[in-house]
């Protein structure tokens, strides 16, 4: 007996929508439990982001083409902003002194400013530091 594809499609469909769940609601979870920012960050990029990505499959599979292509569209934008929004938001933690430097396993961030200290104090007392380029 083959099935019927709209039945295939439904199944399909009704998985990534629940995996997609399973994985905004393990996102949240680490976000209630992970101890640090660096932790939090993960839990908020990454299994979030898999999560929209599988609701957003499961999603286009149920709705018109051009919706679809919509869809994709918010995947992408999701797919470049939540790197960007990570890498600020963890400056600015490791800035403020919100990361635990001991946990670090390299701290190339920390390298590198104590290198452009080093560099600036070099060029004299007037040499001014960018704070947004770290240069």
């Amino acid at each position: 007996m083959i099935p019927d594809p709209e039945t295939v499609r439904d199944v399909v469909s009704a998985v990534l929508l629940l995996g997609g769940a399973v994985f905004c609601l393990l996102g949240g979870v680490g976000l209630l439990r992970f101890p640090d920012t660096v932790s939090l960050l993960h839990a908020a990029a990454k299994a979030q982001t898999a999560g929209l990505l599988l609701i957003l499959t499961g999603t286009a599979l149920h709705v018109p083409l051009p919706y679809a292509l919509m869809l994709a569209l918010v995947a992408l934008f999701q797919l470049i902003t939540v790197p960007v929004t990570g890498q600020v938001v963890g400056r600015t933690a490791y800035r403020t002194g919100a990361i635990d430097r001991d946990g670090l396993v390299l701290d190339e961030l920390g390298d590198r400013l104590a290198r452009d200290r080093t560099s600036t104090a070099d060029q004299g007392p007037g040499a001014a530091v960018d704070p947004d380029t770290d240069r």
